[in-house]
């Protein structure tokens, strides 16, 4: 009964940080100041990579994590939400410093021979009858289900 006082007691406590928190303007230059040292780290990481792997996303994605995870803790310590536009701008000026030239190329996907469609169609046709058939057939012959 002890334990259901205090959990009520500590229910409007911890709407008030909440509201608090949610109260909090957000210092936007304060963000716009710590954000670079974000960029100047994943720049400093990325150099470690090929810049022919650049639109690899494998060869970098630690460096990516950390640079996302640095640019959401800034803009948290600065009473930000995360993504925000700002935030956004900044991110995407790192995209376009290192992913300018990563444009996803359309494939051109061609049907094959003809020869190869028509036997990719006539095997489960034909299977399909094949199994109709035989469903049918043992249906028919009572004397072997029992």
């Amino acid at each position: 009964m002890e334990a259901q006082g205090s959990r009520r007691r500590q229910l409007p406590v911890l709407l008030l940080w909440g509201a608090r928190q949610q109260t909090e303007l957000c210092n936007e230059s304060l963000m716009l100041e710590k954000l670079p040292a974000c960029g100047r780290f994943f720049e400093e990481m990325m150099k470690k990579v090929d810049s022919k792997k650049w639109c690899n996303l494998t060869e970098f994605i630690m460096y990516y994590d950390n640079f996302t995870q640095c640019t959401e803790r800034e803009a948290n310590n600065a009473s930000c939400f995360w993504p925000n536009p700002l935030a956004e701008g900044f991110i995407t000026g790192i995209h376009k410093q290192f992913f300018s030239n990563c444009t996803s190329e359309k494939v051109h996907w061609e049907d094959p021979p003809d020869e190869i469609l028509i036997t990719l169609i006539l095997i489960p046709v034909m299977l399909t009858c094949a199994m109709i058939t035989l469903v049918v057939w043992c249906s028919k012959r009572s004397d072997i289900l029992v």
